[in-house]
């Protein structure tokens, strides 16, 4: 069996750059750090564009489908309503039937609402990029009580 063997790039590119850090003043440095981190923020306002714009297209198709959906069951329920308008004329006068149907029709939009604000309340949003922003260290974030001038 031969040892592995490690490939000699590696570690004459890792020797390469502690010299250059050694050689370098701190302003070169901080210079450095500055571009590193402004580098990182770009980065991370593109993957938040990028799930955005990911996240939207999904959500304007369901939209529109929903849409098309809502309105063909609109459709239904329409003629359904005015069915059972007709028929309960046959048994009560038609005011009343009209009123009832409506009041069927309250409830089912109050079971919808809450339905509806129930879902809402579960939207993800940007989970990516918030897992990305979070593994910034602390060390990066503004600590404005220890700021002293």
């Amino acid at each position: 069996m031969t040892a592995p063997t490690q490939d000699p790039g590696v570690d004459s590119d890792y020797r390469q750059r502690a010299a250059e850090v050694k050689s370098s003043s701190i302003g070169e440095l901080m210079r450095q750090v500055t571009s590193d981190l402004s580098t990182l923020m770009r980065q991370e306002v593109e993957l938040a564009k990028a799930e955005i714009r990911q996240e939207g297209k999904k959500a304007g198709k369901a939209a529109g489908l929903f849409g098309g959906a809502g309105f063909g069951a609109y459709m239904v329920a329409l003629f359904l309503s005015l069915a059972l308008w007709a028929g309960l004329s046959n048994v009560m006068d038609a005011g009343w039937a009209g009123l009832i149907v409506a009041i069927l029709w309250a409830a089912i939009a109050a079971v919808l609402y809450v339905l509806g604000r129930r879902n809402a309340e579960r939207i993800r949003g940007l989970k990516q990029t918030n897992d990305s922003v979070q593994r910034i260290p602390d060390a990066l974030k503004p600590h404005p009580e220890g700021v002293t001038r």
